[in-house]
């Protein structure tokens, strides 16, 4: 977990949620909203001179919305500390209006050097030095609704061109608050700094990606305007390590081995022997008292050889009776290297008439969930409140019969809509997982922000579905186990990297730092 990220507030909210807060903190609170707009461009100015402690240049480029007047503010207040400023007007300035007609006319009297849009294009661009100078964002705000249009795709792939870092106002220009998606194009941001309400698209997706590094600040608002008698639940919450730690306490003294469960990892087809193992080391490294692989049996020697605490059973031994090995197991996890084979279906069925029968938490991943998803193609309704499913977005989108460009085009609504289709918990993964289940009979998204892009590597999915079979088998509820094993498998990675960076992580690299962070009193 990044350090910035921990100091982010844990309440996420979209763009129409911020816009009441607004509102809120106006009509019943008595702020003046050019006050707000004063406020959110004096905090971003100071943050941009901390980052950048040596800035003496600040190019300013505005819209004609509320995020330029923004952008008016931080112009005045660089012209009053003495630096240079030049504030590049994308936006007719005659169709300004309200706070950012204020904020306009503010800076005229502060003597801010402007030039409209038009003649930037057909002057020569001031040169300044690439260590001083500083770019500001206040193009286009939380209320863009569709693509960036003509105009501001020219000044966007300026910004993106320069040589020099970019601040942007609330959000990049280009980046939809709501989803992480980008809206055509998006300016990069070393620094985004954003006010009253963290935008949740900020966290997930591509956000994370042109944002840089996030401030934020509540511009000194009263906390009643985020009370929830004023009606503004948030849309989802910010999870991480902290979140999760508090299910971690010690052992008894008198703890036996069956106190803390027993996974039965159902998968490792031909060649896919590894995925089952990492599935299962990831169980025991979580802390499950017992751990049973039901592999294919040419997979023994090598199991035991690397990890001899696991049991294996073997589908092709004498006598093996698959059923009654999972009557006995806590939580099964099925999918890790399983396949799509006849085998594969076989033991798959095996797996969902085990959790029938005995309501045996289930944690389903990879093909689990591709033959998972082949029930709903042949219109068969599967669904199950003691289930976990893991999915990436191609597998995501392949239970939701859709493209994964439309899981991702929104990955909010997405996670909750195979929420509300395949019922228990379900996980999103990616850049900023998505973790959704049903608390008081409400639904509920959590966003984790542990992770890094080390992680995309062979694996890493086995790992995270061993630790969430773990926490299940342990006693945790389903809930809980999801989101600890997300919050977990993310603060590994970023624990692994580092060590060794991200490049070259490797699956097993995490099982050192899971230990660690399972056991927090130490």
């Amino acid at each position: 977990m990044s350090e910035f990220t921990s100091r982010l507030p844990r309440d996420l909210y979209c763009a129409a949620q911020v816009q009441r807060l607004d509102s809120i903190a106006i009509d019943k609170f008595s702020i003046a909203g050019f006050k707000l707009m004063q406020a959110a461009g004096s905090v971003t100015f100071d943050a941009l001179q901390e980052r950048w402690p040596q800035v003496k240049h600040l190019v300013v480029f505005v819209g004609s919305g509320n995020n330029g007047g923004d952008g008016y503010i931080i112009a005045g207040l660089a012209r009053q500390q003495g630096l240079n400023v030049e504030l590049v007007q994308v936006g007719d300035a005659a169709k300004l209006a309200g706070d950012a007609r204020l904020a306009f006319e503010w800076a005229e009297q502060a003597k801010v050097p402007m030039v409209s849009w038009a003649n930037y294009l057909e002057g020569e661009t001031a040169s300044y030095p690439e260590q001083q100078t500083v770019l500001v964002d206040a193009l286009l705000g939380t209320g863009l609704a569709g693509e960036v249009r003509d105009l501001y795709v020219a000044a966007i792939d300026i910004l993106n061109g320069l040589d020099h870092p970019v601040v942007a106002v609330d959000i990049p220009s280009g980046l939809c608050s709501d989803t992480g998606k980008i809206l055509g194009t998006a300016v990069k941001a070393e620094l985004t700094v954003t006010f009253i309400g963290m935008k949740q698209g900020l966290l997930t997706y591509l956000g994370c990606g042109v944002a840089g590094e996030i401030i934020y600040h509540d511009l000194d608002v009263p906390e009643e305007v985020f009370a929830a008698d004023n009606g503004i639940n948030p849309s989802s919450r910010r999870i991480d390590i902290n979140d999760v730690s508090q299910h971690f306490s010690p052992r008894s003294l008198a703890a036996h081995k069956r106190d803390h469960g027993h996974v039965v990892v159902v998968g490792g087809n031909h060649a896919c022997g590894g995925a089952v193992l990492l599935a299962a080391e990831a169980a025991l490294r979580t802390g499950a008292g017992l751990v049973t692989v039901l592999t294919r049996s040419h997979h023994r020697p090598a199991i035991v050889a690397r990890r001899p605490e696991l049991m294996v059973a073997g589908t092709e031994d004498e006598g093996i009776d698959i059923a009654t090995l999972l009557r006995a197991a806590t939580s099964i996890i099925l999918g890790p290297g399983l396949g799509k084979s006849a085998w594969s279906r076989e033991l798959f069925q095996f797996a969902l008439q085990a959790q029938r029968a005995h309501t045996t938490p289930l944690v389903i991943d990879a093909d689990g969930l591709n033959l998972l998803a082949e029930r709903n193609q042949e219109g068969v309704s599967v669904e199950r409140d003691n289930w976990i499913l893991t999915p990436h977005p191609g597998e995501a989108a392949r239970l939701m019969n859709c493209e994964s460009s439309e899981i991702q085009a929104d990955r909010f609504e997405a996670v909750r809509a195979m929420q509300n289709r395949w019922g228990g918990c379900c996980v999103l993964k990616g850049n900023g997982s998505l973790v959704c289940y049903e608390e008081n009979g409400k639904q509920r998204v959590d966003l984790c922000t542990e992770g890094n892009p080390g992680m995309a590597t062979a694996g890493m999915g086995d790992v995270l579905s061993g630790i969430a079979g773990s926490f299940v088998a342990q006693g945790l509820t389903l809930a809980d186990s999801l989101t600890s094993a997300v919050c977990v498998h993310g603060e590994a990675g970023d624990l692994a990297m580092a060590v060794g960076g991200q490049r070259g992580m490797v699956a097993s690299d995490l099982f050192s730092p899971i230990r660690q962070l399972v056991n927090p009193h130490i």
